[in-house]
């Protein structure tokens, strides 16, 4: 069986196609195209088809946006997606829509030890929900209910809840961002948007700060990056990223009585391995009061491999969903 796969973000869309055998699930080809320059999906996945001669069995794709029945209006990108559409259009036998949270959660079960960075072990043989957390373009958050047997994900979108300030200085960005987006979710600073939020409160309320170049190309890589050069307020922007990253990481693992495990995906993390590993991100995930022991159980693991969210469309429709 053939499957055709997609991540599809506000950044990229990465499609691939698998060839399912009786044993093992093989990838064949791989590719990633910038979202920006597309007017739609259907046009990305027909070239890609015609390129490479494909006829997939199914196909399945993982959007980053609230999917309602067969339809998906995509949150960072002007696309409705219809998979009833796709499949008449681009004659594909069956075309399945999940939230790419949703996909990334179907993804963990076919992850070994070498795809993971244990961050906190957790209790020993911890059983119970699990949770994935990713920031990149956006912030995604989904769950994996377990039901005693098997782990069943489901999709949320929990990260456009209200960001809650802690400190005088988060009541103060919260007020930089309210007069600019009036709501001020968790992803308008848990986000690679979110970075740059970050820092143009650091740049507008600092003294004497004077912005980087090159925010225009990459904003989120230009920050990192002036904080590797030891520039004050790109550091303070990733301190102040990162805490918030955590504590938004551990509010959703409390939610979700994660208990299973909490999974940290997307593309910041792995591109900021020092931040993660630093004893101050697990010391903030884990400060929730009296809770604070449930949250020394829960185990916490970043996630290495970047195909991941390929692989949950693919093992969605096997499953036979």
């Amino acid at each position: 069986m053939k499957i055709l796969s997609g991540d599809i973000g506000g950044t990229n869309c990465r499609l691939a196609l698998y060839e399912a055998g009786e044993t093992a699930v093989n990838c064949l080809v791989d590719e990633t195209w910038p979202s920006a320059g597309a007017d739609h999906l259907d046009g990305i996945v027909r070239q890609f088809l015609d390129r490479h001669g494909i006829s997939p069995d199914a196909a399945g794709f993982g959007l980053a946006g609230p999917v309602a029945g067969r339809r998906c209006q995509t949150t960072n990108l002007p696309w409705l997606v219809d998979a009833d559409v796709m499949e008449r259009e681009l004659r594909l036998p069956r075309v399945e829509l999940l939230n790419d949270l949703e996909a990334t959660a179907w993804g963990i079960g076919a992850l070994d030890d070498n795809d993971l960075l244990t961050l906190q072990p957790g209790e020993p043989e911890a059983t119970g929900n699990r949770l994935v957390v990713a920031a990149g373009t956006g912030l995604g958050q989904a769950g994996l209910y377990w039901d005693g047997e098997i782990h069943c994900p489901f999709a949320t979108e929990g990260g456009h809840c209200d960001f809650a300030p802690n400190t005088p200085q988060e009541f103060e960005l919260y007020r930089f961002l309210e007069g600019e987006f009036g709501h001020v979710s968790w992803e308008r600073l848990v986000s690679g948007p979110g970075l740059f939020n970050i820092y143009r409160f650091i740049i507008a309320t600092g003294p004497g700060a004077n912005a980087i170049q090159g925010l225009d190309d990459d904003a989120g890589a230009a920050i990192a990056n002036g904080a590797k050069q030891g520039d004050e307020h790109c550091l303070h922007a990733m301190e102040l990223f990162f805490h918030l990253f955590a504590r938004e990481v551990g509010n959703a693992a409390l939610k979700a009585m994660a208990r299973g495990g909490v999974y940290l995906g997307g593309g910041i993390a792995p591109k900021n391995l020092p931040w993660i590993e630093r004893p101050e991100f697990i010391d903030t995930f884990r400060a929730k009061g009296r809770m604070t022991p449930l949250m020394e159980s829960m185990p916490l693991h970043l996630i290495l491999n970047d195909r991941i969210a390929l692989m949950g469309p693919v093992r969605y429709l096997l499953a036979g969903r």
